[in-house]
């Protein structure tokens, strides 16, 4: 793709979008099960529910117990996760040469997700992102998250650059409901997590886009 095509900034989601975190947060879901005397969930299962956050994998693991009893878990839940939050997880194929690209354009990317801070960091940390990443916004920064738009608009703050110079891309209808509130273009990223019952078709993205490399094919990160 011609670098000039590249727009100046390009957010992305992390969990799904980037980054394939749904290894770790399944080991870590299955020690607990193991701890209770339960059976592990398959991985397969598991990964459609990781965009939906922690509560909807505990949700997913103890579909018994009440809904209070499994609020109780997360902070446990996400303390076990956080001690490996990178020994199985890796980029999705194509993400290292997306942002190396995006990179030799001299655009930025920085990343916009409902992923706690203190986690978010452990995973751009532990993929060696920390440099490179030109701002992190989470599920934390602010007082609410997305599909609110706050937390985009927050993050071209940062970067001091308007809205409408960046896109988004994310693999849950929250994230294109947050970019187009934020007057993005929203790019809907079809190689993340989601359930057999969604359909990005219906979440009113400017494009779906089957891989990271397929983000580099003209007029998708811009309009042709």
């Amino acid at each position: 793709m011609n670098p000039c095509l590249i727009p100046p900034v390009v957010l992305f989601d992390l969990d799904g979008t980037l980054v394939d975190t749904a290894p770790d947060l399944h080991a870590a879901m299955n020690r607990m099960l193991d701890d209770a005397g339960r059976a592990p969930v398959a991985l397969e299962g598991f990964r459609r529910v990781v965009s939906r956050g922690g509560l909807a994998m505990l949700e997913h693991a103890f579909p018994d117990l009440p809904e209070t009893e499994r609020a109780a878990l997360l902070a446990p839940y996400l303390d076990r996760y956080g001690r490996e939050t990178t020994r199985l997880s890796r980029p999705f194929d194509g993400v290292e040469p997306l942002l190396a690209a995006i990179e030799a354009s001299g655009a930025r990317w920085g990343i916009v997700t409902n992923k706690p801070g203190w986690l978010s960091v452990r995973v751009v940390e532990g993929l060696g992102w920390s440099e490179r990443c030109a701002v992190l916004v989470a599920g934390d920064t602010l007082p609410v998250k997305k599909p609110d738009p706050a937390p985009l608009l927050h993050a071209c703050t940062q970067l001091e650059i308007d809205a409408g110079q960046c896109v988004y891309v994310g693999d849950d209808a929250r994230d294109i409901q947050a970019a187009r509130a934020a007057g993005m273009r929203a790019i809907a990223a079809l190689w993340g997590y989601r359930s057999m019952h969604d359909d990005p078709a219906e979440w009113g993205s400017d494009v779906l886009v089957e891989t990271p490399h397929g983000l580099l094919t003209a007029g998708v990160l811009v309009r042709a």
